[in-house]
């Protein structure tokens, strides 16, 4: 059985342990779920009102522990178990993986992934499983049941995270890999994914109460901005390990990721500045974002130049998105999660097709710049379609069967009190 990462499949029985890329791996892995926790936590943390800052670091904590069990049960065999799986043929194994390695069946401390242990590779994907259903948070943030909210991420987890990183990362015989799907560290897999759920979670359940005409600012931006660069640091982790080895990629994606996130940065914030007047630090963090969330995809085929002009689509696009399209769309995208992880990710998709082709230097194998972006957009679309249509079915069968929302006593209460008898700040 091949046992496949992003951006490499390579047959286990073919390599030897290798202790620089192992010690590699070990230190992306401990960056991806430092992006997690303690990163988005505080992100997501300091943009809610103090009444709601520990539901959502609750939520990032508590799901965190539930996408870990479930990755060991049965995640990763579904996310990369490849049998039945053939280049070329369109089966159920095509979209899903089988149950060969739940549990972690057959693993062993002398199994390898690429050139490392297979062990670290099973806790590299978990942490990616991981942070994917805590980003939808942000969308349905000060208003969804805590225990709604555990049931819907472990189904959602099943049913759509799963699914889509098989569908993209498993490798021959994985739908959007026949299709040529360029995806390195989760464009599709996570942010789209993400994205997406978190604008279906945010319509099915409605809008907070007395938005948009009560002020909700953000109760702590040193919080936001901690956290932001926790990400930024995290996401090194993310996109350099996704390289799945200590080499020229591993290297050239940790500089394009740089250079993306710092031009988002500032065209969001410079975006900012010319239409409202002055730059602020949510705006600088979410841009900061923005433009990690845009590379993800383009980590490891882009050029320099290509990140550049990536990150500074993102920021100003993604800018446009939760601001203007938010507000003139109406609808309550509580932290921004689809309008930066949605949009930002398909900007990211859709830009890879075109800077990936070495023509523009990138370094994907990328000849026709046409081609590979239709190939990119039928992966997002594909993704977008899935997403939604799946999201949408398990929020509506949650909701008639126990209820989404908290009542509007425990919401203006706060969902500290009411969902964990706590408080996150004193009287």
């Amino acid at each position: 059985m091949s046992l496949v990462t992003p951006g490499l499949a390579m047959a286990a029985d073919e390599v030897v342990l290798n202790s620089g890329d192992t010690a590699w791996m070990l230190t992306a892995t401990a960056l991806v779920l430092f992006m997690t926790i303690p990163g988005l936590a505080l992100f997501y943390g300091g943009m809610v009102r103090s009444k709601n800052i520990l539901s959502v670091m609750m939520q990032c904590f508590a799901i965190t522990g539930l996408i870990s069990i479930l990755w060991v049960v049965f995640g990763y065999s579904l996310a990369f178990d490849t049998t039945g799986m053939e280049q070329g043929v369109v089966n159920f194994n095509s979209f899903v993986g089988g149950f060969g390695k739940a549990f972690l069946s057959g693993l062993t401390v002398d199994s390898l992934t690429s050139a490392f242990p297979e062990s670290v590779f099973i806790t590299f994907q978990m942490t990616f499983a991981i942070i994917t259903p805590a980003l939808i948070v942000g969308a349905f943030a000060e208003r969804m049941k805590f225990s709604a909210m555990l049931i819907f991420m472990a189904i959602w987890f099943t049913l759509v995270y799963a699914p889509i990183a098989h569908m993209v990362w498993s490798g021959n015989g994985g739908l959007m890999w026949d299709w040529g799907v360029l995806d390195f560290a989760g464009g599709t897999v996570v942010h789209i994914n993400a994205g997406v759920a978190g604008l279906v979670a945010c319509l099915v359940l409605g809008k907070r109460k007395g938005y948009p005409t009560t002020p909700m600012a953000p109760h702590n931006l040193g919080y936001t901005l901690v956290g932001a660069a926790m990400l930024w640091i995290g996401w090194f982790g993310f996109n350099a390990g996704s390289a799945v080895a200590a080499n020229g990629t591993a290297g050239m994606a940790m500089l394009v990721t740089q250079i993306a996130t710092a031009a988002a940065a500032l065209g969001w914030m410079f975006a900012e500045w010319l239409t409202h007047g002055k730059p602020s630090a949510l705006g600088i963090a979410s841009g900061v974002v923005a433009g990690l969330v845009a590379i993800t995809p383009a980590a490891g085929t882009v050029g320099p130049m290509g990140a550049l002009i990536i990150g500074l689509a993102a920021g100003v696009l993604c800018f446009f998105s939760a601001t203007s399209l938010k507000r003139k769309l109406g609808y309550d995208d509580s932290l921004d999660a689809f309008g930066v992880h949605g949009i930002g990710g398909i900007i990211g998709a859709l830009l890879t097709g075109v800077f990936a082709a070495p023509a523009l230097g990138g370094f994907g194998a990328v000849e026709d710049i046409a081609s590979q972006v239709f190939i990119q957009f039928k992966g997002v679309a594909f993704t977008v379609v899935y997403t939604a249509i799946v999201t949408f079915v398990i929020l509506k069968v949650l909701d008639l069967v126990m209820g989404l929302r908290v009542s509007e006593e425990e919401e203006t209460v706060g969902l500290d009190l009411a969902q964990h008898n706590e408080r996150g700040y004193n009287l």
